[in-house]
């Protein structure tokens, strides 16, 4: 591996022309790709086998001139203070405003509150229903101004209206303040990092090339794949924090080859063959873990998996071939202000003149001036010293950090999540305060009567069955199919959609229903959004355990192959359960708890989106594993090449620690600048990615790993013998580098495809 990645960066900076100039063709393709191809749509979240979505499947079968997943909007009136919606005046506004909808575009019915019970007992709120014949996503503009416009007339005769349902839900675009945010917080701490602006806006610029051609593809391909705006937001996301981690990671690993004494086109190769090797290994395991969410079964889930894991593998072949070939574009500029303005005989790596053209003769190395010890040095050698007590400390302030985790609620998004100020939670609160908390989450119950002899007989008796069910408010007359082999009759709880207690009338429903599918024969299934929620949550806890064996087995396999060592990928897993813990205790704290809500956005507490766990899972695994490979890999490089366990650990700090630690900073600050997108989705993973990465970097990775292998000694390097024989070796610490003598241009012409040059002035 290190020896086939060692002539890819020598052949990428000897080509950087050529390379170059493929890499813009592929953004330009991308970009226009994106241009021509038709706007995506939002897909209604599914959960194919479930009853609720089976339910779904049968309304649409039965009753096919309704859209059983349609947008829906409902209009909810209140009457000025002191009056009822019933008095004449106000009943004519709101007559009025329902008749400029009725036969409207894309108008399937408008329900009269007057006539079908939509007034509430105190006789000051009412609502309306309507619905529509095309999805949320698929709604006109023109569409949503007339409903925009209605609610405005009858607020122009003095009713308070709001606007519920999911008409008006828009799709989230990325791009906002809190973002560039991130990106900035990235580009300062980059050029404190590598003390040079051309260093820094390398690893920014090829990272921000990675995104576009991954963005450019999601948006090409999302009608024929059924791709969403989520999906877009994640592989941005993903593609730009683990984009600009690789290319720094080669950069920094590029100049330490120089100071090194090493010619630019060998340094480039030893970079890209030492670091790239580490940046492919821990490219796979967020890949494996991003491909692995296909196991749940949600195709949203799988779709967000598949787009990440491709801005990721996108983000491996950027920084494998673009980034060794912009060294040979930026030339001395990559190294630190500090190294090019030394004096040229005590500058590290210094040369003779001309010397840095490609095909020179290699001087010989000059060493560094010993100077005092790093930050990173210095705090490795203190965990070597107390490593009972820096493990101790770091373990229980994790695990207290992930108690709250213990309380995890999961649930779906609704209006109760939005800002107070939105026109949607404004509804929701009204249709609370005038028909109960139930009323915004609705239960549809389907009676599929095509195995039963007396349809009226079994809808009849459906109805008293779930009448009779405690925390059912209410159950509405059953709307019969035009075949009169379906019914279907909507059930209202007395609890809010989210609560404990409306997913266990959902679970007593069930129960119940069971008893008269025996005796009748009729197929009885409950659905709804809330049921739909439920469905989906619960199917995500079922998954969880095997998508951790499946993936954290993969992973461990994957990491033994790296390391050669049985005992470090079994460590760097337990640590991500830790550092994951931990996150999941944050969003609990914040989310559901309201602590520092504020600071984030976050008006109402609720359950944590069904979704996110699963999907926190696969994403920080795979980064939590990025930052073990890079910090591992200069350890293992050491102890190979002859240190101490000890001396192995110290070396690995010197040389990766600083560039670990601002890596994890970068990714912090990418995912933060998402917290600010009113998406709850996009808040609560921008959340728990964040506060993942800066558990496991800072926590798992630089206390609690180096005080393990400081207690394990040489053992965590272990390695049966029958393994040792059996798995391949990949070399990940350049071993074969360390006897390999440049090739020679004609040399590495011969070891790869031969193809056009450009000029070779440097």
């Amino acid at each position: 591996m290190a020896t086939f990645l060692y002539r890819v960066g020598r052949w990428a900076f000897r080509r950087r022309r050529l390379v170059g100039g493929l890499w813009l063709v592929a953004l330009v393709l991308a970009i226009a790709a994106a241009a021509m191809a038709p706007a995506g749509e939002e897909e209604d979240l599914s959960m194919p086998g479930t009853e609720s979505q089976k339910a779904f499947d049968l309304l649409d079968e039965r009753f096919p001139q309704s859209n059983s997943q349609g947008a829906e909007a409902r209009l909810v009136f209140r009457a000025p203070d002191g009056q009822r919606v019933t008095a004449r005046e106000n009943k004519a506004a709101v007559e009025d405003t329902l008749g400029s909808l009725d036969g409207g575009g894309q108008v399937a019915s408008a329900t009269d509150p007057y006539e079908t019970g939509g007034v509430s007992e105190d006789g000051t709120i009412a609502y309306s229903t309507i619905t529509y014949t095309a999805d949320a996503v698929d709604l006109t503009e023109a569409t949503k101004s007339a409903l925009e416009a209605a609610a405005r007339q009858a607020r122009d005769a003095g009713l308070t209206v709001e606007i519920g349902g999911s008409a008006l839900d828009s799709e989230e675009e990325p791009g906002g303040t809190t973002e560039i945010i991130g990106v900035v917080v990235a580009a300062v701490v980059l050029v404190l990092t590598l003390g040079s602006l051309a260093a820094a806006g390398l690893s920014l610029l090829t990272a921000f090339l990675g995104v576009a051609i991954a963005f450019g593809l999601v948006t090409a391909l999302a009608v024929p794949l059924g791709l969403t705006s989520t999906v877009a937001i994640l592989a941005l996301m993903l593609g730009l924090a683990v984009g600009i981690d690789y290319a720094l990671f080669i950069t920094s690993r590029f100049r330490d080859e120089r100071a090194q004494g090493s010619e630019p086109e060998e340094a480039a190769g030893r970079a890209v063959g030492t670091a790239g090797s580490a940046v492919v290994f821990a490219g796979a395991t967020v890949f494996i873990a991003l491909v692995g969410l296909g196991v749940v079964g949600i195709p949203e889930l799988t779709k967000m998996g598949m787009g990440g894991a491709g801005a990721v593998a996108l983000a491996v072949l950027v920084a494998l071939t673009l980034v060794p070939a912009l060294f040979g574009f930026f030339g001395r500029r990559i190294r630190s202000r500090a190294v090019r303005k030394a004096p040229a005989d005590r500058r590290p790596g210094s040369e003779r003149p001309g010397s840095e053209r490609p095909g020179s003769e290699r001087p010989h190395p000059v060493p560094a001036a010993a100077g005092r010890p790093g930050p990173a040095t210095r705090w490795a050698r203190f965990v070597l010293r107390r490593p009972a007590a820096v493990l101790l400390i770091a373990g229980l302030g994790l695990g207290a950090v992930a108690v709250p985790a213990l309380s995890l609620e999961l649930g779906l998004p609704g209006d109760e999540s939005k800002p107070v100020e939105t026109t949607q939670r404004r509804a929701y609160d009204l249709l609370s305060e005038g028909f109960g908390p139930g009323f915004n989450g609705p239960l549809t119950v389907v009676v599929d009567m095509s195995g039963s002899a007396d349809g009226r007989a079994t809808t009849d008796l459906v109805v008293r069955t779930v009448r009779g069910v405690d925390g059912v408010a209410s159950v509405g007359d059953p709307v019969l199919s035009r075949t009169q082999d379906a019914a279907v009759l909507t059930a209202v709880p007395q609890t809010a959609p989210n609560s404990g207690e409306t997913k266990d009338l959902v679970h007593a429903i069930r129960g119940a229903v069971a008893g008269v599918e025996a005796d009748t024969g009729a197929d009885i299934l409950v659905t709804g959004t809330t049921a739909l929620n439920i469905d989906i949550s619960e199917a995500v806890s079922d998954a969880l355990i095997p998508y951790l064996t499946v993936v954290i087995g993969l992973a461990v396999l994957l990491l033994t192959v790296v390391f050669r060592s049985v005992l470090v990928p079994v460590k760097a897993a337990l640590g991500f359960l830790l550092s994951v813990g931990a996150a999941f205790g944050v969003l609990v704290a914040v989310f559901q708890w309201g602590w520092a809500a504020d600071l984030v956005g976050i008006e109402q507490t609720g359950p944590v989106m069904s979704l996110m766990p699963i999907l926190i899972i696969g994403i920080v695994f795979g980064l939590a594993m990025d930052y073990e490979v890079f910090l591992l890999s200069r350890m293992r490089e050491a102890y190979v090449h002859g240190a101490s366990p000890g001396e192995a650990v110290v070396g690995g700090f010197r040389h990766s620690g600083r560039v670990v630690a601002a890596a994890a900073i970068i990714m912090i600050s990418v995912f933060a600048g998402f917290i600010g997108m009113n998406t709850p989705t996009i808040q609560t993973m921008g959340v728990g990615l964040a506060s993942a990465v800066a558990f496991d970097a800072f926590v798992v990775r630089m206390a609690i790993a180096p005080a393990v292998l400081a207690l394990l000694g040489h053992r965590a390097w272990w390695l049966p013998r029958t393994l040792n024989r059996v798995l391949p070796n990949v070399d990940i610490e350049g071993e074969a580098l360390s006897r390999h003598v440049p090739a020679s241009a004609a040399e590495l012409d011969a070891a790869v495809p031969r193809l056009p040059a450009g000029r070779q002035r440097h």
